[in-house]
């Protein structure tokens, strides 16, 4: 296994479709995370909660496209890892809807589709890990 080189288009193929896709249904306001979206971002400024979801499905769409190319590959790590902060916040925000009596060992459907966000963040770690090495030590 050592000597097993996998190219990283890959998993760079994957995190195109998971996040192209999935930015197409919030553009389209069809998301099964509507909802949950809706209720984690009504505080946010400047747009209604409902726009604010096409705002971000239309992020999501661009890390899609932006993992595709190594080129892009610092900018779409940048708008994952903001992405991702945000994905997590109803885990705190709304541990009623996350968790099945609040307690934390025992997510729901809700708290399973977030946390789930754990090996997309380690699949960007795979695909970044050479091409920020190179550009962060290169500033």
């Amino acid at each position: 296994m050592r000597n097993f080189n996998t190219n990283d288009f890959l998993v760079r193929v994957p995190m195109f479709i998971i996040f192209f896709w999935f930015g197409i249904l919030k553009v389209f306001e069809v998301s099964p995370a509507q909802e949950l979206i809706i209720d984690t971002v009504y505080w946010m400024p400047f747009l209604s909660a409902e726009k604010w979801t096409i705002v971000i499905g239309v992020w999501e769409m661009l890390i899609g496209i932006f993992f595709l190319s190594k080129r892009t590959t610092f900018l779409a790590m940048v708008l994952l890892f903001l992405q991702m902060s945000g994905t997590f916040m109803p885990l705190v925000i709304l541990p009623n809807v996350t968790f099945q009596n609040s307690n934390p060992f025992l997510p729901t459907l809700e708290g399973q589709y977030i946390i789930k966000n754990i090996i997309i963040i380690t699949a960007a770690l795979i695909i970044g890990r050479k091409y920020l090495k190179v550009r962060l030590f290169k500033i």
